[in-house]
């Protein structure tokens, strides 16, 4: 965005909870600071869900956001279960906001932290994973929720984490996924972090499984500088990095997308203590600098960050920061904007000072398409609900592979993904949703779709219930699905 003597507009959300509380804050200290911005609000979250709107957000202020292509958002509450999409991630998504930008650096010795040297950013993929939000009720006792992870989109997030590191002088990159589990989706993420490291020979890199690497994080954080992941490891581990560095309540977030940015902070709406005077405002204050950086306005995220930090260090703390060494003064939520809008113009003694010359809009990443693969289907995955007495797999076993159609053969029986047919073992707990796996032999001859069509002819002529299918390819000539445990 360029600079421009007309103030750049963006959108802002108060949203539910303390949002109202910590929005007002984070407007004061801009109009302290003499940002060259204009508001246009919005309304989003509970009180919309209220008037039964599922998305949680008007349609007529989807107009306004992309007018202005920037949101500084608070946080909203989602109701639970009934349906309720999590605004969030439909605007994550509706908006191609496919990286997550979450910086954490502890501020000690002002605020407690067991890392007192903790600097680090979280670079979390924002549009795929678990996240995508598709889920199904299969059987009366199985639900799924499927895993989209995209070669595009593991290009895009993982280059945008080198192009972080190269921008703001960050020496290394560590990849973190589950690969030793889910080799196809997380082996992807993997296997496209070690192509595109390559190319920044210059960036040290490593690759953690998250378990362990979460661990770390908790434990050994300085071992870490930026680290790029899958959408929900990345929502954990930055919370936890938040929480380490001294409290979740100061950390701020970016959501970037090629033409759209979306700011806020980590933590939720805290219902319990909204409109008490009592809630940190460092959280969407930090997301409030990242947007004025953002916006080229990186003067004016200096001067709010450095005011902060001269708060900070002065002692003049929320509860949440509360120090027995160096509080000096325990104030509400007013009080400490206050100060902080008193401080604007100075800067910190003893915390480094904040320097906002290298902006995040600043990372362009294209996508890349390649050309399609040889695709051949060898077989399918027919997923029954079957319940009966004694719910026996090798009952269900004779039933299929007396209903087979042409070359695809019953290869095994699966239940919560372990093979219970053939040679399964008695001990394994079984529930009503099996995977019945047909192949055309471990030759992997290619079969005609039909064929297909035929076999789900027959297994519901048979009186079985296929409540979905999943089709198996190999992609130039190389399987494209998982085994089953036991396979």
């Amino acid at each position: 965005m360029s600079e421009s003597n007309q103030p750049t507009r963006i959108t802002i959300a108060r949203g539910d909870g303390i949002g109202p509380d910590i929005m007002d804050a984070c407007l004061k200290i801009l109009d302290a600071s003499s940002a060259n911005v204009a508001y246009d609000e919005i309304e989003i979250g509970q009180k919309v869900y209220e008037r039964n709107i599922e998305s949680g957000i008007e349609p007529s202020s989807w107009d306004i956001l992309v007018r202005n292509k920037v949101f500084l958002k608070s946080p909203i509450t989602t109701p639970q279960g009934g349906g309720f999409k999590s605004l969030n991630v439909t605007i994550r998504k509706s908006l191609g906001l496919f990286a997550n930008i979450r910086p954490v650096k502890a501020l000690a010795p002002f605020v407690r932290s067991y890392f007192p040297t903790m600097d680090l950013v979280v670079i979390r993929e924002n549009e795929e994973d678990l996240y995508a939000g598709i889920e199904h009720q299969q059987t009366p006792e199985v639900v799924q929720c499927l895993k989209l992870v995209s070669r595009p989109g593991c290009e895009r997030i993982i280059r945008y984490a080198f192009e972080y590191a190269r921008a703001y002088g960050r020496k290394k990159v560590t990849c973190m996924t589950k690969d030793n589990i889910m080799k196809h989706t997380d082996g992807l993420f993997h296997q496209v972090f070690d192509e595109i490291k390559a190319e920044y020979p210059e960036i040290e890199t490593d690759h953690y499984i998250i378990d362990i690497g979460a661990a770390r994080l908790a434990d050994t954080p300085h071992w870490f500088d930026v680290i790029v992941t899958l959408n929900l490891y990345g929502d954990i581990i930055s919370d936890i990095t938040a929480q380490i560095s001294g409290s979740v309540g100061l950390g701020g977030s970016a959501n970037i997308g090629s033409d759209f940015g979306m700011f806020e902070a980590i933590h939720g709406s805290a219902p319990d203590i909204a409109g008490k005077d009592i809630a940190n405002p460092c959280g969407l204050l930090h997301g409030t600098i990242m947007m004025l950086s953002h916006i080229n306005q990186p003067d004016k995220a200096e001067l709010i960050m450095n005011a902060t930090l001269k708060t900070i260090e002065d002692g003049i703390h929320t509860v949440d920061m509360r120090n027995k060494h160096f509080s000096k003064k325990i104030v509400g939520t007013k009080e400490f904007t206050q100060a902080i809008i008193d401080r604007i113009g100075e800067v910190p003694k003893e915390l480094r000072k904040a320097d906002y010359g290298r902006s995040s809009h600043q990372i362009n990443v294209e996508n890349i398409r390649r050309p399609r693969p040889e695709k051949a289907l060898v077989g399918v995955d027919v997923f029954l609900d079957w319940d009966v007495s004694d719910r026996n797999p090798t009952v269900l076993g004779k039933i299929l592979e007396e209903n087979q159609a042409g070359a695809l053969k019953l290869k095994m029986i699966t239940n919560r993904g372990v093979k219970v047919y053939p040679d399964g073992l008695p001990q394994t707990f079984c529930t009503d949703h099996w995977r019945c796996r047909f192949t055309t032999g471990d030759n992997g001859n290619p079969v005609d779709y039909n064929e297909v069509v035929s076999l789900l002819g027959n297994l519901t002529k048979a009186g079985l219930d296929c409540i979905k299918t999943e089709n198996l390819y190999m992609f130039n000539g190389k399987r494209a699905y998982s085994l089953g445990q036991g396979e």
